[in-house]
């Protein structure tokens, strides 16, 4: 359990408070229970790593108020729009006998001797945070899962995991998937011209040829058409010619 010391602030106005934090502390409060809450203050180069951990908001923290220790939890973390740094923190009393709400982040171990992943699969994660109802003197830093003698076609769910004495998923409805080990993607590459394709030329599509080879046919059709057409007329004229000649 990290310890982290915070002193008392009386801050009224948003003067001081932009004061307190160009000297380099972060203004915070702490509240819950029975206590009332009280306006604290860390400096930042003292949290300022924890805070950028994945596990900061599901880790309980003894913070240390002028001589006495308080068991917390971070519950909100306020950053600046344009600098990104940590402006504010809100800690939860933590009180023996209540029961929490976390997101907890799940952790995976052994990917090495995964005799799926060593084949070429891929470690698909579903949840990377699972959220648990959890008894405040028994909150666990993260769930990890074993991928250990793990094949491809693994589906590793929560039913899987065994989880802290009277630590449940909020979702208890379904066995939900928390990761799967999937066969690699294979991808097809496109179909290269060979050398009797044209320079510049695109390769012909599916069923163009067939396409083409009925237009020509439907061209020759009515080519054939109008030549029968034509010789048909050129027929009639000389017939109707002959005639004349025979009146004569």
């Amino acid at each position: 359990m990290n310890t982290i010391k915070a002193t008392k602030r009386n801050t009224t106005s948003s003067g001081q408070i932009n004061k307190l934090r160009s000297e380099g502390f972060i203004p915070a409060i702490l509240y819950g229970g029975s206590k009332e809450s009280i306006k604290i203050a860390l400096k930042k180069n003292s949290i300022k790593d924890t805070i950028r951990s994945e596990y900061f908001m599901s880790n309980v923290i003894a913070l240390e108020i002028e001589g006495s220790q308080e068991k917390v939890l971070p519950r909100d973390v306020a950053f600046d729009p344009l600098s990104d740094e940590p402006i504010h923190i809100d800690f939860m009393r933590v009180v023996k006998g209540s029961k929490i709400i976390l997101e907890i982040p799940v952790v995976f171990i052994n990917n090495n001797k995964s005799p799926g992943l060593k084949k070429g699969g891929v470690l698909n994660i579903v949840r990377r945070t699972i959220q648990l109802v959890c008894p405040a003197e028994n909150i666990p830093s993260n769930i990890t899962i074993d991928l250990e003698n793990k094949e491809i076609g693994t589906s590793i769910k929560i039913s899987n995991v065994n989880l802290p004495e009277n630590v449940k998923p909020t979702i208890t409805d379904r066995d939900f998937t928390i990761a799967t080990i999937v066969s690699p993607t294979i991808v097809i590459e496109p179909v290269k011209a060979t050398e009797e394709t044209a320079e510049g030329e695109a390769p012909t599509e599916p069923g163009a040829e067939t396409a083409e080879t009925e237009d020509k046919k439907d061209d020759s059709d009515d080519k054939a058409k109008a030549e029968k057409s034509d010789g048909g007329k050129e027929k009639v004229a000389e017939k109707k010619e002959d005639s004349q000649k025979k009146q004569k």
